[in-house]
């Protein structure tokens, strides 16, 4: 992580603000974020994980942020404790993000907007962006250059869609959303039926996609429109790049899904729900809330709420590290049983 500019603050002040407690001058002032391996002069940073402690000694940051009782070790180096020191460093990384931002307005010359389109004034649509027939784009909305907007799609405030995103007929999407470079929403579902002679017959996708308020898409993942009604992400879904979700698939408020998983059509997850990275999970499922599924975990089979599961299939993951635990063991226990073997021969 590079070093971050931001607004001159003192210690007092960032204490004051987030409830913290200097420990050394608190005068000293800031104008930068950084690691704490990496930290210069007139930097803050933060500590967050005790293997990275030993970085306190060495780090030339002028503030470190720290939990309460931090033993410190340079009188160079003024501490802050608080609660969560990550959290009020991204807290400060967030501020910084938004002040860094760029306030683009107006519609490039390059862009190709349908007349029927409707444009809120404070919106800001890059270069060679297309804007179908009958969308409507509301206020605060950014659209980055190459990006397609399809026909009679529907984009609330305060969404940002990062260059080359592209959204196909008839997609809604709620306020404040994020939706990183490359993503596709709104492609066909993938339906087709099985015939004895010819190729197979696909099926029209004539449905859409909905994302709720505040749901982030990472780059380059897809979201397919249903079969018919909708496939739906609700407030607050998180998606990780090269996610694929399949056509009538619907996802529960807060859930988050890492990279590289997919989930196949018409399943329904719930809500809270954390998925780690390269997890699949096949069709017309039913998985409940506060579910925690494991990395490179195949689920196969409905999943009440509140349970954690790993491995292919997926099952508790207290069974599974069991299973495991012998499983890493049996060709010592072959050879044993080799060993036996030839002494009941003989």
């Amino acid at each position: 992580m590079r070093n971050f500019a931001v607004m001159k603050l003192t210690a007092q002040e960032i204490a004051k603000k987030y409830k913290g407690r200097v420990v050394g001058s608190s005068s000293v002032e800031i104008n930068q974020l950084a690691k704490i391996e990496s930290a210069s002069k007139g930097s803050l940073t933060f500590l967050a994980n005790s293997k990275y402690e030993h970085f306190l000694k060495t780090t030339n940051a002028s503030i470190v942020l720290v939990r309460p009782k931090q033993k410190h070790f340079s009188s160079d180096t003024t501490l802050i404790e608080v609660d969560d020191p990550y959290a009020v460093f991204s807290q400060l990384l967030l501020e910084w993000a938004n002040e860094k931002k760029e306030k683009q307005m107006g519609i490039h010359p390059t862009a190709i907007v349908h007349e029927s389109a409707q444009i809120d004034e404070q919106v800001y649509i890059g270069p060679y962006v297309s804007v179908g027939k009958n969308s409507i784009i509301h206020g605060g909305v950014s659209i980055g250059a190459y990006s397609y907007i399809g026909n009679n799609v529907k984009i609330d405030t305060g969404t940002v869609i990062h260059p080359r995103g592209t959204l196909l007929d008839d997609t809604q999407i709620g306020k404040e959303c994020i939706l990183h470079s490359g993503v596709v929403i709104g492609s066909d579902g993938f339906g087709f039926v099985a015939q004895e002679k010819d190729t197979a017959l696909k099926i029209p996708q004539v449905g859409n996609v909905i994302l709720r308020n505040k749901v982030e898409i990472g780059a380059n993942s897809t979201i397919d429109r249903a079969t018919l009604g909708s496939t739906i992400l609700h407030e607050g879904v998180k998606l990780d790049n090269l996610v694929q979700i399949a056509h009538n698939v619907e996802i529960g408020p807060r859930t988050l899904i890492a990279a590289q998983s997919g989930v196949a059509g018409s399943t329904k997850i719930g809500s809270d729900c954390v998925i780690g990275g390269q997890v699949g999970i096949i069709g017309h499922l039913q998985l409940g809330d506060n579910i925690k599924i494991q990395g490179q975990t195949g689920v196969i089979n409905n999943v009440p709420s509140g349970s954690t599961i790993q491995g292919t299939p997926g099952f508790d993951f207290r069974s599974f590290y069991k299973s495991y635990a012998v499983f890493k063991n049996l060709p010592e226990l072959k050879t044993k049983v080799e060993r036996v073997e030839k002494k009941v021969k003989i």
